[in-house]
């Protein structure tokens, strides 16, 4: 008679260490009941008000969420957040990629957290067009500044959205006005139309160049620098200080070449090195300039009503937008449309005629 051989292989399987049911299983129940617990949304908002970071990345979350159940919830966070916003420095900050946006943000906003302010960083990360998720991350990219106790930072996915930036962005703003920021930075993707969307949210608009790599011209031809209240070349050291400089004194030629501004504030363009952390002192003495100077003859405050205005009549045209391509008819009617596009049966203006009297046809 032979014996069974043991089987001591790699892939063999071997017996796991007995857990003491009783312990395993009041363990488990404590896991399962903390993870089906969803704060209430007062909850939500005393916490937020308290200035607690975790309540406040749970209200941005309700607040981009497109789910039908939680637009009512989002709609009263914002009513309840609205009488302690607008208390804030909202600064936009933009440029190409590879300008050292997310490293001169960290340097910037560490100065700010060191003078007592409690600084927001709002960046729209570019979006995969086959995923849909966030690339660059911005919270690994700001490693010391995420570690600050008066710094958030809050990285959401740009996806279809105009010119790269968040849907919600400005109500996220309310949020962390409320949440007791008082410097709001919201970084752009910088490629595209994001540009003049941050520039319809912000009270400064700063932006970032390069020298030497041919960014001067292109600053020129996009018509950024009009937008623009101040202009950094950053990366301005070791080998690369004299092309700043020639880059300064060009834009500064540039600046000179448009129109005054309402705010009857004269942009400057100024050097820094984000990586050395040199210039950045400058940098917020200048946006401090800028600011006392239009809340003195009141266009901070006309500016943010305007931008009220614009974003009344933004809101309108998205919710029009949604409500229209939500209808059941006109996606079955839409999908016909198409194909008669595709064949020549019709072309793209009167297919829209269709679509939109099939509409209007609905409502009346």
């Amino acid at each position: 008679m032979t014996s069974k051989k043991k089987n001591t292989g790699a892939l063999s399987e071997k017996k796991g260490v007995i857990q003491p049911d009783s312990l395993n299983q009041n363990v488990a129940n404590k896991v399962k009941a903390s993870r089906k617990k969803t704060p209430q949304l007062s909850e939500i908002i005393n916490g937020l008000t308290e200035g607690n970071k975790a309540s406040l990345s749970r209200a941005i979350t309700l607040i981009e969420s497109t789910a039908i159940q939680h637009q009512n919830k989002a709609k009263q966070l914002i009513e309840a957040c609205l009488p302690l916003a607008n208390k804030s420095v909202r600064i936009g900050i933009t440029g190409v990629p590879g300008v050292g946006k997310s490293t001169f943000i960290e340097q910037f906003g560490k100065l700010l957290v060191d003078r007592g302010s409690k600084v927001a960083v709002l960046a729209v990360d570019p979006s995969s067009s086959i995923s849909k998720g966030s690339i660059l991350g911005d919270k690994t990219r700001m490693e010391a500044l995420v570690n600050e106790s008066n710094a958030f930072i809050r990285p959401s996915a740009s996806g279809d959205s105009l010119g790269g930036v968040a849907r919600k962005t400005r109500e996220a703003i309310i949020l962390c006005e409320a949440a007791g920021f008082d410097i709001i930075i919201i970084e752009t993707v910088g490629v595209g139309q994001s540009e003049t969307a941050v520039h319809s949210m912000t009270d400064f608009f700063l932006l970032l160049k390069l020298a030497g790599a041919g960014d001067e011209l292109q600053g020129i031809k996009r018509g950024i620098i009009e937008m623009a209240d101040a202009i950094v070349i950053n990366k301005a050291d070791g080998e690369n200080i004299k092309a700043a400089k020639l880059a300064k004194t060009e834009f500064n030629r540039a600046l000179h070449l448009y129109p005054a501004k309402e705010s009857q504030w004269t942009p400057k363009t100024l050097l820094s090195s984000a990586l050395k952390n040199e210039g950045i002192n400058e940098i917020w003495e200048l946006i401090e300039e800028y600011i006392n100077k239009t809340k003195a003859n009141n266009y901070f405050s006309e500016k943010r009503k305007q931008q009220n205005k614009f974003w009344l009549t933004q809101t309108i045209e998205n919710r029009l937008k949604h409500d229209f391509f939500s209808q059941p008819a006109i996606k079955k009617e839409l999908e016909n449309q198409l194909r008669a596009l595709d064949a020549n049966e019709t072309t793209p203006f009167e297919a829209a005629e269709t679509l939109l009297a099939m509409s209007s046809n609905r409502t009346n």
